[in-house]
């Protein structure tokens, strides 16, 4: 039997950012269809099976969907076939389960979207060289210290 393991959620007008904690996962599986359903699968530290299987509010597009695994989350931006601010996350008008929360980290307001310096609320987002790359948005710790002018 597996267990959901925690599931933080943002968005954009573009894209909904994804990060699953799961430190040290190993044999990760992900994937996105075009109607919205996003399918995770991993095996924990202690050999512990975690799946997710999340019904995305809208449609979106699997070939422009990237994924980062490091050390201790998994980072997913899915891109949304419709740009357009989504209600909620999930599909289903319930009150999502306890694993999926909001990341307040990423979190932007649709109406301070567009006061921002960028798609992503004024956040560099670039690769491992000093050059910006076409990561899908990820988030790297290194450049928020850039960012910050540090």
């Amino acid at each position: 039997m597996s267990r959901q393991p925690e599931v933080l959620w943002a968005q954009r007008s573009e894209k909904v950012y994804l990060t699953v904690s799961l430190p040290d996962a190993k044999d990760v599986s992900l994937k996105c269809d075009p109607d919205g359903v996003f399918n995770f699968s991993a095996i924990g530290v202690n050999g512990d099976s975690f799946s997710v299987t999340l019904q995305l509010y809208g449609n979106v597009i699997p070939e422009r969907c990237k994924t980062n695994i490091g050390s201790r989350i998994i980072l997913c931006s899915i891109q949304k076939e419709q740009r357009g601010w989504w209600p909620r996350i999930l599909k289903s008008e319930e009150k999502p389960a306890p694993y999926l929360k909001v990341d307040w980290n990423k979190w932007c307001d649709e109406d301070d979207e567009e006061y921002s310096d960028s798609d992503d609320g004024g956040v560099a987002y670039t690769g491992d060289d000093d050059e910006s790359s076409d990561d899908g948005g990820m988030l790297y710790l290194p450049d928020l210290e850039k960012a910050r002018g540090n």
